[in-house]
């Protein structure tokens, strides 16, 4: 390998430094727009020419799959196969390869299934359900949520600290869960991360293996790892301590799910020699857009670092503010906008995003967007890998890959159908039960002809044909690529047929169903023996761990529409930000706890950030049907880099004869004039949608009146009288 270095001349000093570094642990503060993928990936080059580091001595590991493949095809087109050696991945991902490498040491069988968030959801219900308690009343959202928290602080079920009586439904449903996972040969998202520092610290001979072949270490996003993250970095960096780590605390947006952006402070702690470099040089955005991010983020007080980034380019255009009167009335202005950025073809309608708080917000863009006729992607909508006819087939991959998993046992059993009704699964789920097997096991005792279930002739004929498909795929995919095993199993069962005969609603929908089912034989195509050690073990932990954004076709060229969570790592020339509202964005959640509000503000610093050329942002006078307040972000927008947009737009509907524009105008209230006030304090109210409250302040507004109700279970509420359906109760 040469020592070309050319590659420096395109870094600026700052830059610069970071890539050629001594050893030694490094901290690296970039600024949004500052290039930290560029330093990451010349880091890499730099060590492998200047350095001649071996790649097989290299660790990369970063939050996203489109983030790594960009570092790979960066460093394939510098390096070519040589890249091969280079351990690159997410944190996800790279753990799943120790674990399998090292699984015998954990317990672990190697062909262990990982469960996504919609099959950890099912295993907690399933827990939920074996220990007799209503998941009505125990929602499995918030027990996941308690369960993932707790796996991020490396807390066990039986160490899960019990304060309230939530605490110990928690801990009981964490323990049943975990038992579910154990007999299903399967491990959760936040297992991955924790069963490895569990291998490093409960061997240390394994650990000093692979300190010794990672001999430097490099990490993306590091503000948003977690306390199991930052423990397995310590614990591969503790030999050489060649640890490069690349963040900004301003941008940490992961609380709810276990980041701790005090990580970045630990850092220096754990390595008082660090160098900390910082990037403040933005070549993303505009001197407007910087300013305005800049003015609000430094709102915040828990900062390791002051950035003053520093704008490449020029000043831009200021930002657009509009005040809609509805959630309607926003989502028009916004698709009449991007209709018109469009039609001027100054920009690919790819280059454009609309953001959002919540996803529930998409829901008034979309129809306008349907309604003036604009394509659009939907990032966390049903993403491909969650289609029925997709997680049927993968369903039935993980039953090859490991029999034992009762979640996709459960999913394809009866699909196509065999006759195998909810009564019979009753009984098999009770042997299993009982006999403390694996759904799968007694299915085989079943057919067997175990004591105590008793199976109708049809019946036993139907499991026993699929146990012996199932044996029979088990056997033979040793030496099958994953789409070849796959189009296999397809024309065994039937399933293409199966699909041509779906409805939904009376309509037939197996025309497009089985377009996915030809885009999952494309994707699984690579996954070939010799490309891979297990090819199918591959495929679905990469499918397993794919998020939203790694979903995201990049070949369709329309607008896209996403939450600020998911806005993490993009950029986009136009960017909108709909609803800055106190409540919303802000959220309602943070606005008792300091922490999680300088959170929500990262959050609106982030989505500023996407932006390079143009940014607006909108809020509404009303929102389900409730009085909204403009967000507190707002006002710390300097004034003079604001621009109001006119309160009027028009939007495209489609006719017969193509599409025609047609006004849409602000929607005004309709006109409540009562002879008397209709509501005053101490009244008690229903009201459809909040339930029942009690009046606790009302005022006139215009020819509308103002009602401010403190509902049993929604808490206080503003809301017009003409718009709200109260019923007067007393």
């Amino acid at each position: 390998m040469g020592r070309d270095l050319s590659f420096l001349e395109e870094l600026n000093p700052s830059q610069r430094e970071a890539v050629t570094a001594p050893d030694g642990p490094i901290l690296v503060l970039a600024g949004p727009g500052s290039g930290k993928t560029r330093v990451l990936t010349y880091r890499i080059a730099y060590l492998l020419t200047a350095r001649r580091v071996s790649p097989f001595h290299i660790l990369a590991v970063t939050f996203t799959n489109k983030a790594a493949e960009e570092m790979r095809s960066r460093l394939e087109a510098l390096f070519g196969d040589r890249v091969g050696e280079l351990t690159l991945g997410t944190f996800h991902a790279t753990c799943a390869r120790f674990l399998r490498r090292e699984a015998s040491l954990l317990g672990l069988h190697p062909q262990f299934v990982i469960y996504d968030e919609e099959d950890t959801l099912e295993a907690i219900r399933q827990a939920l359900r074996d220990l007799n308690l209503d998941e009505k009343r125990y929602r499995p959202g918030a027990l996941r949520a308690a369960i993932s928290r707790a796996k991020n602080e490396f807390i066990r079920p039986e160490a899960y600290p019990i304060r309230t009586y939530f605490d110990e439904i928690v801990a009981r449903v964490y323990a049943r869960y975990e038992e579910r996972l154990r007999a299903a040969d399967a491990l959760d998202f936040d297992d991955l991360l924790l069963r490895a520092v569990e291998l490093f610290e409960e061997h240390p001979d394994v650990l000093a293996r692979y300190q010794e072949r990672y001999r430097h270490i490099l990490v993306d996003e590091f503000q948003d790892t977690n306390t199991v993250q930052y423990l397995l970095l310590r614990l591969l960096a503790s030999r050489h301590r060649n640890l490069f780590c690349v963040g900004d605390e301003d941008q940490s947006i992961y609380g709810w799910r276990g980041a701790d952006f005090r990580n970045v402070i630990r850092f220096r702690e754990h390595f008082p020699d660090a160098r900390i470099i910082v990037l403040e040089e933005n070549y993303r955005s505009t001197e407007t857009i910087l300013q305005a991010a800049q003015a609000v983020i430094r709102r915040n007080t828990e900062r390791y670092n002051e950035k003053r980034l520093v704008a490449a380019r020029g000043p831009g255009a200021p930002i657009t503010l509009y005040e809609a009167f509805d959630e309607e009335d926003e989502a028009a202005f916004i698709a009449r906008r991007v209709q018109e950025l469009i039609e001027a073809g100054r920009i690919q309608p790819g280059e454009i995003a609309v953001m959002y708080r919540t996803n529930a917000q998409s829901r008034a863009l979309e129809e306008a967007f349907l309604q003036a006729g604009i394509p659009y992607r939907l990032v966390g909508g049903v993403r491909f890998y969650q289609r029925r006819e997709v997680k049927d087939l993968i369903a039935y991959l993980r039953l090859v890959l490991n029999p034992h998993d009762d979640l996709s046992l459960v999913r394809v059993l009866n699909v196509p159908p065999r006759g195998i009704g909810p009564a019979t699964m009753a009984r098999l789920s009770a042997l299993a039960l009982q006999e403390k097997t694996s759904l799968f096991a007694a299915v085989e005792q079943a057919v067997a002809g175990a004591p105590g279930i008793s199976l109708g002739p049809k019946i036993r004929r139907a499991l026993a044909d699929f146990v012996e498909r199932v044996r029979a795929w088990r056997a033979d995919r040793a030496h099958l690529g994953v789409a070849e095993l796959l189009r296999r199993i397809i024309d065994e069962i039937g399933y293409a047929e199966y699909v041509e005969s779906l409805e939904e609603g009376g309509r037939e929908v197996g025309g497009r169903r089985w377009d996915n089912v030809l885009e999952l034989l494309k994707v699984a195509g690579p996954y070939r023996p010799g490309a891979f050690e297990d090819p199918l073990a591959a495929f679905l932990a990469d499918v397993a761990l794919l998020t939203d954004v790694d979903t995201l076709e990049s070949d369709e060229e329309a607008p896209i529409l996403l939450t600020l969570h998911a806005a993490k790592g993009l950029e986009f020339h136009t960017v909108f930000i709909a609803g800055l509202e106190e409540g919303l964005l802000p959220h309602s959640r943070s606005l008792d706890e300091p922490g999680a509000l300088e959170e929500e503000r990262r959050l609106f610093y982030v989505g500023m950030t996407r932006a390079k050329d143009q940014l607006f942002l909108t809020y509404a006078f009303r929102r389900y049907d409730e009085l909204r307040t403009p967000s507190r972000f707002l006002r710390e927008i300097p004034r003079e880099l604001l621009t109001p947009a006119v309160a009027r737009t028009t939007a495209r509907s489609p006719s017969a004869a193509g599409r025609s524009r047609r006004k849409v105008e602000r929607e005004e209230a309709p006109a409540f004039t009562p002879p008397s006030p209709r509501f005053r304090p101490g009244l008690r109210v229903r009201h459809p949608r909040f339930g029942e409250g009690l009046v606790v302040e009302c005022r006139p507004i215009g020819a509308d009146e103002e009602v401010v109700v403190m509902f049993e279970e929604a808490g206080l509420k503003r809301l017009l009288a003409s718009f709200a359906g109260l019923e007067v109760l007393s």
